[in-house]
């Protein structure tokens, strides 16, 4: 059986209740879990991306695969070796003073733990002190989300606080939420801008592209 390929469309159609059993026979019959999650799981939430990229999938189709894929990485979690998969980066994501929203936010986590980053899903209407303190928990990227105008300049707060605490530079900013746009993104000194999760995949894996190449 090529369990790469029969997990690989598991994740991309979204079936879960079969999941976790194909992850427990590639076990037996030799795999790695983690072969499972670099060259079945991560590969197929990529793919998914791609389909969201080109219109062919949608918030319902995408949340299903990632439910899938959670699905997986619970199941394999006991015998994942920390830092064995995936990209060394860890991403802390939440969603700024003011704002209850989680949807999006929880989407992009999701996907980008797929992608194979270290993902910390901080919560909702988050102080600037809390994204501080997960850059002092070794966090390399901070993700700000916003639903609402009236919290979007809650996004510019949590940047002047790294500013005056010396931590900007240590750390990589990307902001996204309905009313959030590239321009504003720049005026508050962001370093990227993502429209959907998709897209903060892409910036992301190309981040940490580039990085690989010139380290």
């Amino acid at each position: 059986m090529d369990w790469i390929k029969r997990l690989h469309e598991a994740v991309v159609k979204g079936q879960k209740r079969e999941i976790a059993g194909f992850a427990a026979e590639a076990l037996k019959e030799g795999m790695s879990a983690s072969a499972i999650v670099d060259e079945a799981v991560i590969p197929a939430m990529n793919k998914v991306s791609e389909l969201w990229r080109n219109e062919e999938y949608f918030v319902p189709e995408v949340m299903r695969s990632a439910s899938t894929m959670q699905v997986c990485m619970d199941a394999l979690k006991p015998l994942l070796v920390t830092g064995e998969h995936g990209k060394d980066l860890k991403v802390a994501i939440g969603t700024v003073k003011g704002d209850l929203h989680d949807i999006g936010k929880n989407l992009v986590a999701i996907m980008l733990e797929g992608a194979g980053f270290q993902v910390e899903n901080m919560g909702v209407d988050l102080p600037p002190e809390q994204f501080l303190e997960a850059a002092q928990r070794g966090a390399k990227v901070i993700g700000l989300s916003s639903l609402l105008t009236t919290s979007m300049p809650g996004m510019g707060t949590v940047i002047e606080l790294f500013e005056t605490s010396g931590l900007k530079e240590n750390v990589t900013f990307l902001v996204g939420g309905a009313p959030v746009t590239a321009n504003f993104a720049r005026e508050i000194g962001a370093d990227h801008y993502a429209e959907n999760a998709a897209e903060a995949v892409a910036v992301l894996n190309n981040l940490f592209d580039s990085d690989a190449q010139n380290p």
